[in-house]
């Protein structure tokens, strides 16, 4: 899909060995690693990051913060903490999708013209996939309409067919 001068696209694969100027972390509050792709960005990124990371005091649920990639293609890490599933009348759905508009922000504000996401929250977090495809494609074509030409490319990196088939059809609604 295109919105301006934005692509935004899904793609396969493990987004610690792809190629963007930003990577988003889908990370726990303390920033100090974790499971699933929070795991795997920081073992790829060797032990630099884990000490950057110790400097930022935490992250709140729906925020951001941003380090270097260190041994990762990628030359920055936008980490954000995604809500816990708890049935969807607690604010899930604003905390996820401020968790795609600060990590937006925070990837322009480091000069990021390409953006790889992981599916937040949708792991261990018990996050849905359908509803999480939804809130993120629809808070990133918000943003992207309101910041034009800030992002080249904005990628949905997606682990396996069911979350690409998912964050795929969420992409065709808008």
């Amino acid at each position: 899909m295109q919105i301006g001068e934005t692509t935004i696209e899904t793609v396969r694969g493990d987004i610690a060995t792809m190629e963007f100027d930003a990577i988003v972390n889908a990370a726990n509050s303390s920033l100090l690693g974790g499971g699933g792709v929070d795991g795997a960005i920081h073992r790829a990124a060797g032990p630099e990051l884990l000490a950057e990371c110790r400097t930022l005091g935490g992250c709140e649920t729906g925020d951001a913060k941003v380090t270097k990639g260190y041994d990762l293609p990628a030359r920055h890490v936008v980490h954000t903490v995604g809500p816990v599933w708890r049935g969807g009348d607690n604010g899930e759905a604003e905390r996820l999708a401020s968790c795609y508009a600060r990590s937006l922000d925070r990837g322009a504000e480091v000069e990021a013209r390409s953006i790889g996401f992981p599916a937040i929250s949708t792991g261990i977090y018990g996050y849905p996939v359908e509803k999480a495809a939804k809130t993120s494609v629809e808070t990133i074509a918000e943003w992207v309409a309101d910041n034009p030409q800030t992002y080249d490319r904005i990628a949905l990196v997606c682990f396996d067919q069911a979350t690409e088939r998912a964050f795929g059809q969420a992409l065709e609604t808008i």
